[in-house]
């Protein structure tokens, strides 16, 4: 597709928005990435800097001084238009596992319900799809995932829960996620990931990037608690796949 028009504009003294069309699929998503691997070939990648995209925009923060917005937006148009003189950006597929025992599926039999389908199908469809890692935010680590299955949309519950456990799994709307921490939140709950999408601890704290895909498969109640108790001592180590290799 030709490259869409973009708007910048201040986003407080230390950071600037660049707007693409408020439209969701992943032709905006693969050109933002790429804009951002021009930005990061181009100084942004100083650790002063810190880029975050997301559906159709990406922010830029500059961690220790104010910005001249007027400079910076006639530097990034400049930018915009090597659009394309740069190849596509590496991504990967991560398989991820989830138990979708009752335990762990708090809504599956509500969202059943709700939609007039069968647990069974519930499971089949969500693990059935491939999923596009659209953003990561609302908590570190937390990902909104695009390519749920219509039939499996669902509103966000009426009200929120106070705790939703670390590694629940859960749809809304048109989207699916993992909580990657103990949080409040109205997401339908389906099942539990016992692999941590975020560590602190570790000089890349999410694995998963903005572009990479995700795809779910069942496991057992006693494969989470192997998987669990793996990902626990650092030995778990989720299927990675390179795409566009």
């Amino acid at each position: 597709m030709n490259s869409p028009k973009i708007k910048i504009k201040p986003f407080g003294v230390h950071a600037i928005l660049i707007e693409w069309p408020h439209t969701v699929n992943e032709q905006i998503l693969e050109i933002i990435l790429q804009y951002q691997a021009i930005l990061q070939s181009n100084g942004f990648a100083d650790p002063d800097w810190e880029m975050v995209p997301s559906y159709n925009s990406l922010m830029l923060v500059n961690r220790k001084h104010e910005i001249d917005h007027n400079k910076l937006t006639l530097e990034l148009e400049n930018y915009y238009t090597q659009l394309g003189q740069k190849d596509k950006t590496s991504k990967f597929l991560w398989r991820l596992p989830v138990c979708y025992d009752q335990e762990f599926g708090l809504d599956l039999q509500e969202v059943g319900a709700k939609l007039n389908i069968s647990i069974a199908d519930i499971i089949a469809m969500h693990t059935g799809a491939q999923y596009t890692v659209f953003g990561i935010g609302f908590l570190p680590g937390f990902m909104y995932l695009g390519g749920l299955n219509e039939k499996l949309e669902v509103n966000r519950k009426a009200s929120p829960r106070a705790k939703v456990e670390k590694g629940a799994v859960g749809i809304a709307g048109k989207q699916a996620g993992i909580y990657p921490q103990e949080s409040p939140g109205g997401w339908n709950i389906i099942g539990n990931c016992p692999v941590p999408i975020f560590d602190a601890s570790k000089e890349n704290p999410c694995f998963v990037n903005v572009g990479d895909k995700i795809e779910f498969f069942e496991i057992s109640r006693a494969a989470y608690k192997l998987h669990k108790i793996e990902a626990e001592v650092g030995i778990y180590q989720p299927e990675k796949i390179q795409l566009n290799a």
